[in-house]
């Protein structure tokens, strides 16, 4: 494993949760983290038939330890919220996209952008996260 992207990605593809969401890690830079999930009816819809706020916050959370984790940072969620602007529609390919705003020693202040393939705008969350170990990348 030399380049960045697979040191990373090593956190996620066995992880079990975001192997049962359907979730993938598409790019990665110091501070910023890319994922994917397509956003199925039979697993992620609620009893409206549109994606379920828990499986979007779930998107977004893991975005965002991905970002932390490109600062050489494993972290746990102290505090997130999420502000859902549009109803996700089922078999959406959705993305997240997120970013650290503060890389601090003991926590990091980190924000999610969740859009599909055409840049449409559903989601905005922000966390703070706590490290719990710093590694080498």
């Amino acid at each position: 494993m030399d380049n960045f992207f697979d040191k990373i990605n090593v956190y996620y593809r066995e992880n079990p949760f975001v192997t049962y969401l359907g979730m993938e890690l598409l790019a990665v830079d110091k501070g910023m983290a890319k994922l994917s999930m397509v956003a199925t009816k039979d697993k992620h819809s609620n009893l409206l038939g549109v994606t379920h706020g828990g499986a979007i916050m779930s998107l977004a959370d893991t975005a965002m330890g991905a970002a932390c984790i490109t600062n050489g940072k494993k972290t746990v969620t102290l505090e997130m919220n999420m502000n859902y602007i549009k109803a996700i529609q089922p078999e959406t390919t959705v993305l997240a996209k997120a970013t650290v705003l503060h890389n601090g020693s003991r926590t990091l202040v980190v924000e999610a952008d969740i859009y599909d393939e055409a840049g449409t705008l559903y989601a905005k969350g922000r966390g703070t996260f706590f490290v719990v170990e710093k590694i080498d990348l």
